[in-house]
C-alpha cells in the first residue's frame, strides 16, 4: 500500500532560499541543522523512530479496515508475516511502507546442508537434510596423515605428482559420484547410530533386521530403480552370529534369538544411484569378547592405512594379517591366538556391482595387481578363534543375478521362473536380495522358482560363510575411495 501522508519526514532548513550571496558571506558557526542540508546522527535516529511509528499506525489503520496489506519492518516490505486470509502484498518495490504488528511466523530451522532439520531419533531422509547436494565429506586421509595425526598413510611409492598437479586431479573426480557416495554414507551412519541405541539381548533376529530396514529405507528416501534418482538398500542386511561370519540374514519362520554371549555381525548397505557403501561392526554384550572386536578393528584400519594409489593388493593382506595375529583371547580360562579367515576379502566396488573384480585379501596372497586412482573399495577383515578358515553351510538367504547377464535374454520354460525374474529385475536388478524381500515385493511360493533360476545361472546364490562350531568369528569394514592425494573414508563415523 502506498505511503500515507503522514509518513512525511521533517521539514528542513533549505539552504539555498536562506543563504547570503558569495560577495555578503560572512564566516558563521555550524547550526544543528548543517551546513549542506544533512542531519546529525540524533536529527537521524529521531527521524526514524517518527518514520517507523508512522508507519505502524498506518498499517493498523489499513487492517482494521479490511485492507490486510503486509510490509516489511522499515524494510522492503516483502519478509514480513502474511496475516491469515489478508491478502498477499507488502511495501511498494521496496521501499517499506507498511509493518506487520503481529509476529512473523518463524522461519524452519536448517540443517547442515540448507534443509531440513534432523529429528531425534532420525527421521527424514537425507535428500531434505541436505537438499543442495553439499553431503558431509568422509574423513580425508592425505599421504602426510589425516589432520588429527592419529592415522597416517602407508606409502610405498615416491611422490606422484606435484601437490598442485595432486588438487587439480582431485578436483576433476565425478563429483556427482563423490556426492552419491556421502549421501548413501549420511543414510548409512544415521541408521546404524540408532540401531546402536536399541539393539538389545532377548531380541529376534528377525525383528531385528526388519527395524534396521525399515529405518534405512525412511533415511536414505527409498525410490524405484527406473526413477529419477534411484535410492535404497544396496544388499540384504547380515546378522551373522558366532562362528558364521557373513551371508546371514533370517529367512521367514527364523526364530533365532540374539543372546547375551552371542558375537553378531551387523553389515548393511544403502546406495544412490548404484553407488553403494558397504559397512559393518560387530556387536557383543559380554566384555570377554572385546579382544577379538579391537583386534578386527584395529586389522581394519591397518588395511585403510596401507590402501592407496598404485598399493600391490597382496601388500595390504600382510599389512592386515600382522596386526590381527598379533593379538590373542582368553575365553572361558582358554587362550585363543586370533587368525584371520583368510578365504575372505575385501572387494572394489562399481556402480550396482558390489563385488567389481579386485579382491583385496587380508592375507598375503602374492596377487600383484594394483589399486588405482577413482576406485572404490570395501576394506574388512574378519577375524576368528577357529581354524581361520570358511565354508558355505546352512540355509541360503542371499542371491545375487549374475551381472554378466545382465540386459540379455534367458531362454526360461516356467513362467513361475518367467515371472519371478521380472521381479527380481524391477527391484533389484544387478544389487543383492534375499527371500524377506521378495516376501515383502508381495511373492508367495517362489522357492521352485527361484531354484530354477539358480541352476540355470541367471541368479547365484551366496549360502552363509562359516567357520567351526563353537568358534567366534568377528567383522569390520568400511567404504573408502582413492584420490591422488590419499583416500577419503566415506562411511567413517562417530562410532568407528
Amino acid at each position: 500500500m502506498a505511503d500515507p501522508a503522514t509518513n512525511a519526514p521533517p521539514a528542513e532548513i533549505d539552504v539555498v532560499d536562506t543563504a547570503v550571496s558569495a560577495e555578503a558571506a560572512e564566516p558563521a558557526p555550524t547550526t544543528e541543522a548543517s551546513n549542506s542540508g544533512v542531519e546529525d546522527e540524533a536529527a537521524k535516529k529521531r527521524r526514524k523512530k517518527k518514520e517507523k511509528a508512522a508507519r505502524q499506525k498506518a498499517a493498523k489503520a489499513a487492517m482494521a479496515a479490511g485492507d490486510g496489506a503486509d510490509g516489511g519492518d522499515g524494510g522492503d516490505g516483502a519478509d514480513g508475516a502474511e496475516p491469515a486470509g489478508a491478502a498477499s502484498g507488502g511495501g511498494e518495490g521496496g521501499g517499506g511502507a507498511g509493518t506487520d504488528t503481529k509476529k512473523k511466523k518463524k522461519k524452519k530451522k536448517k540443517g547442515g546442508g540448507g534443509g531440513e532439520k534432523q529429528t531425534v531419533p532420525a527421521t527424514i531422509p537425507m535428500h531434505r537434510i541436505y537438499p543442495t547436494g553439499d553431503y558431509p565429506v568422509g574423513e580425508e586421509q592425505t599421504r602426510l596423515g589425516t589432520l588429527d595425526g592419529e592415522r597416517g598413510y602407508c606409502d610405498f611409492n615416491l611422490e606422484r605428482f606435484t601437490a598442485a598437479e595432486r588438487r587439480e586431479r582431485d578436483r576433476a573426480y565425478d563429483e556427482d559420484c563423490l556426492k552419491d557416495l556421502r549421501q548413501a554414507a549420511e543414510a548409512h551412519r544415521q541408521v546404524r547410530y540408532d540401531v546402536q541405541s536399541w539393539l538389545k539381548p532377548g531380541m529376534k533376529m528377525f525383528d531385528i533386521v526388519e527395524r534396521l530396514e525399515a529405518k534405512s529405507r525412511e533415511m536414505i528416501g527409498v525410490t524405484t530403480l527406473d526413477s529419477e534418482i534411484p535410492r535404497g538398500l544396496a544388499f540384504p542386511t547380515g546378522c551373522s552370529i558366532n562362528h558364521v561370519a557373513a551371508h546371514y540374514t533370517p529367512n521367514k519362520g527364523d526364530e533365532t534369538v540374539l543372546q547375551h554371549d552371542d558375537v553378531c555381525k551387523i553389515d548393511f548397505g544403502t546406495h544412490v544411484n548404484g553407488r553403494i557403501i558397504d559397512c559393518a561392526w560387530t556387536v557383543s554384550f559380554n566384555p570377554k569378547f572385546d579382544p577379538l572386536k579391537a583386534a578386527v578393528k584395529a586389522a581394519t584400519e591397518a588395511g585403510i592405512k596401507a590402501a592407496g594409489v598404485d598399493v600391490r593388493l597382496t601388500d595390504i593382506g600382510e599389512q592386515i594379517q600382522e596386526v590381527m595375529e598379533s593379538h590373542e583371547i582368553e575365553i572361558d580360562g582358554k587362550v585363543y591366538p586370533i587368525k584371520c579367515c583368510d578365504n575372505l576379502n575385501g572387494h572394489s566396488i562399481e556402480p550396482y556391482m558390489i563385488h567389481a573384480g579386485k579382491s583385496v585379501p587380508i592375507v598375503p596372497n602374492g596377487d600383484e595387481t594394483k589399486m588405482e586412482e577413482g576406485e572404490q573399495y570395501a576394506i574388512e577383515t574378519f577375524g576368528t578363534t577357529g581354524r581361520g578358515r570358511v565354508i558355505e553351510d546352512m540355509e541360503c538367504s542371499h542371491y545375487m543375478k549374475n551381472f554378466d547377464l545382465i540386459g540379455t535374454h534367458v531362454p526360461l520354460r516356467s513362467k513361475m521362473a518367467k515371472k519371478l525374474l521380472g521381479v527380481i529385475d524391477k527391484n533389484f536388478s544387478s544389487l543383492a536380495f534375499c527371500r524377506r524381500w521378495l516376501d515383502f515385493a508381495g511373492e508367495t511360493r517362489y522357492l521352485g522358482a527361484l531354484k530354477q533360476l539358480c541352476d540355470a545361472g541367471i541368479v547365484n546364490p551366496y549360502p552363509p560363510l562359516c567357520d567351526i562350531k563353537g568358534s567366534y568369528t568377528a567383522q569390520y569394514e568400511h567404504t573408502i575411495f582413492l584420490k591422488s592425494s590419499g583416500r577419503e573414508v566415506i562411511s567413517r563415523g562417530t562410532d568407528f
